[in-house]
């Protein structure tokens, strides 16, 4: 029993000296602590390590474990059988060796086993079916996402879509360029998401905000379809500057054959009849089309070669090997004298620019239209042109569409343009009037006049109607040239003669006959043509002047070196200024 305050003094002086020796018992122990008492030794498996390596070491089985296949796995083995790369192969295989720093590297489902007080460590892992990070290609620093379609078929898992939003809001950050390797990732779209969380979300899409400032602001933004591309994960790949599919493994799609079915009992469908490359690579969906995954890898690097890091930068330019003085008297006689002969566009293009840097952008589709990039003098430019071999080059609806695209693509990134006329207006005919094709033709013209970018035009034969006039005048002063094959006008002589004399012709074949009527058509054939030498619209400075077509890539070549030279810098400040914005969505 202890003592007691029974109200006494002597109880009282009784208590306070009891508390008294309790703390100074308790002061002595910590001064000089009782040795004779026995304490439990701790063992050493409970002892946490001061430098955290039991952390480290949960880490790195985890990343390891990650980083290598589950051969047993069935979506492993579905995706081996498929002939696709694994989603870390991918990886290796797009960067440059040694480059890849991955961001998120042990998100995902983990089960532990305990192995001591405090203690555990991980004995099963499914990672993140996304894997996503830093590298570099050719030495640019990149962020990237690369699907993994092993898992879960590639659909977003809980980590996918915080993970994604935030390499995407990195990029911004950091003006930094996006890879998009996608191979599945739709939005988690699968039933049984409601019965594990056991209700049904409503769907929000929070990536596209981000990812619409990310083009805008002209940080490169490129993505690859390497297996199917369904629901959110095409429209990631769509609305990128630019995308490819892989021919031998991709297809893309709203909805895949199984859903299809259900809704529109179209049955049977494979992924490639629903979306594979004949559909998607030919109706501009996606840009160009890449035998396998390897050729996908390599026209990424080679679009990001002629692009900046972000539109307050000009395009990297690279040591020229190529002379800028080269004459070029081959083009002398690629233009038919006969002007009903075609003739091949694409080699006037790789013939003026630097050798081997000629890349086409959309060669399957709006095929009456030629797109891409190349570089004179070492310098990226854009390049437009008709293909007189399609429909004559008359441009239709998907053709100015495609146009549309190129040019804000070029003015997002500070890109000059030079462009290579030869144009008898836009397409005409049922099927034109059906496509809308005037409806497209006013989008490209108000694209012309809205992009800022420089244009420099070489007229290289036909320049005609609404098409050829928005061509041509899109700036102000224009910068252009022609070659002595050239022809202009409201209409080609073919039909405007008809129109222009249609009264004289009919009253001639309705009183001296059909072939007096031709004969009246050829004379006025070969007046009009005789008054269209371009000499005589240079005599009046219709055009600025004529030149000799060998002498073509010193000129463009040295407009080219002034435009980057001296009225670069001037627009970077104007869009620092944001006196100009484009806009590319």
């Amino acid at each position: 029993m202890g003592d007691k305050d029974d109200g006494t003094p002597s109880s009282r002086t009784s208590v306070s000296t009891s508390k008294a020796t309790g703390r100074l018992e308790q002061i002595q122990e910590h001064v000089a602590p009782n040795t004779s008492r026995r304490r439990r030794k701790k063992n050493k498996d409970d002892e946490l390590p001061a430098d955290y390596s039991d952390i480290m070491v949960q880490v790195a089985t985890l990343r390891k474990m990650a980083a290598t296949p589950d051969s047993t796995n069935r979506g492993y083995i579905r995706q081996k059988q498929a002939g696709k790369l694994w989603v870390r192969e991918r990886v290796d295989a797009m960067l440059d060796a040694g480059s890849f720093r991955e961001v998120g590297s042990v998100s995902g489902t983990v089960k532990w086993r305990k192995i001591g007080e405090a203690r555990e460590e991980p004995i099963e892992y499914v990672p993140s079916n996304n894997v996503q990070g830093f590298g570099r290609l050719r030495g640019r620093p990149i962020v990237f996402t690369a699907d993994d379609f092993s898992i879960r078929a590639g659909h977003a898992d809980g980590a996918l879509m915080s993970k994604t939003l935030y390499m995407e809001e990195l990029a911004v950050a950091l003006k930094l360029p996006m890879i998009k390797l996608v191979d599945g990732s739709s939005g988690g779209g699968s039933v049984t998401t409601i019965k594990t969380t056991g209700y049904s979300y409503l769907p929000v899409v929070r990536t596209f905000n981000i990812v619409v400032k990310q083009l805008n602001m002209g940080i490169p933004n490129l993505g690859a379809v390497l297996g199917p591309a369904i629901g959110l994960g095409a429209a990631r790949v769509v609305s990128c500057h630019f995308s490819v599919m892989a021919g031998d493994i991709g297809s893309l799609f709203n909805a895949g054959p199984s859903v299809v079915a259900g809704a529109t009992f179209e049955e049977g469908l494979s992924f490639t009849e629903l979306g594979g490359p004949s559909m998607h690579c030919t109706n501009g969906t996606i840009d160009n089309l890449a035998a396998n995954e390897e050729a996908c890898f390599e026209q990424l690097r080679t679009v990001l070669s002629y692009l900046p890091n972000h539109g307050l930068q000009a395009p990297p330019t690279i040591p020229a090997e190529d002379p800028v003085e080269r004459l070029c008297p081959e083009l002398r006689t690629i233009i038919p004298r006969r002007r009903e002969r075609m003739y091949d566009s694409r080699k006037i293009i790789t013939t003026i620019v630097d050798s081997g840097s000629w890349f086409e952008i959309g060669a399957l589709w709006g095929r009456t239209a030629i797109c891409g990039l190349a570089r004179l003098g070492g310098k990226p430019i854009g390049i437009i042109a008709s293909d007189c071999e399609v429909n004559a080059g008359a441009i239709d609806a998907l053709g100015s569409q495609k146009l549309t695209r190129h040019l804000k693509f070029l003015d997002i990134f500070n890109i000059p343009l030079v462009q290579f006329i030869d144009i008898p207006g836009y397409a005409i005919g049922t099927v034109a009037e059906r496509t809308a094709t005037m409806r497209h033709g006013v989008s490209l013209a108000t694209t012309y006049h809205a992009t800022t970018m420089p244009v420099f035009s070489v007229v290289t034969r036909r320049c005609y109607g609404v098409a050829g006039g928005i061509m041509l005048g899109c700036r102000e002063p224009k910068m252009s040239v022609a070659w002595p094959s050239g022809e202009w006008g409201s209409l080609p002589l073919a039909g405007g003669i008809d129109v222009g004399h249609s009264f004289e012709l009919k009253e001639i074949e309705r009183k001296e006959g059909l072939e007096a009527r031709k004969k009246r058509y050829n004379e006025l054939d070969e007046e009009y043509r005789r008054l269209m030498n371009p000499v005589r619209t240079a005599n009046n400075f219709g055009v600025e002047e004529i030149i000799d077509p060998a002498e073509t890539r010193f000129m463009l070549a040295t407009w080219v070196k002034h435009i980057y030279d001296e009225l670069m810098p001037h627009r970077i400040m104007d869009r620092v200024n944001a006196k100009i914005q484009p806009v590319f969505y």
